[in-house]
């Protein structure tokens, strides 16, 4: 099993919206290869990842979800109705793909960014890192439990 920390606006899809869901949902809009690359090649069934709203204040982890399935093509790329819509993709050799995910759990409070900062063992935790902006990125196994044990989540 892998760990991520994944990104989301909580006004566009925070974590009440896949807690209310109920269903496995689709994590779309990715555009950029590394993230791509993840969510195709790296990811599986059963990994767990943080939810984590940014562009928030504060923007941090709110909470736990699961991968479920495996990965199809995001069809946000094919609509030209998206803000995700990429004429360039093909549709027999698709750019961009998805993940759905399950809700897990909603922590009392947010561990924020700048909490983490302050945290030991999370210094090379990819978030915390100047200039890191992906929306999906690994956790180490040390990195999960330590944001696991923090109080009051």
């Amino acid at each position: 099993m892998r760990y991520w920390l994944m990104k989301s606006e909580p006004e566009t899809y925070g974590i009440d919206h896949l807690a209310a869901a109920g269903v496995p949902s689709m994590w779309e809009g990715c555009r950029s290869y590394t993230v791509r690359n993840y969510l195709r090649d790296e990811m599986n069934p059963g990994d767990q990842a943080f939810f984590y709203h940014s562009n928030s204040e504060p923007s941090g982890i709110v909470g736990t979800m699961e991968v479920v399935g495996q990965p199809y093509p995001d069809p946000t790329q094919w609509d030209p109705k998206s803000e995700y819509y990429d004429p360039k993709s093909p549709r027999d050799n698709p750019r961009w793909f998805v993940r759905d995910m399950v809700f897990r759990s909603k922590f009392a409070r947010t561990v924020s960014l700048a909490e983490l900062r302050t945290v030991p063992g999370l210094e090379q935790m990819l978030v915390v890192r100047k200039g890191q902006r992906l929306s999906v990125m690994p956790v180490t196994p040390e990195e999960w439990a330590i944001v696991l044990a923090l109080p009051g989540i």
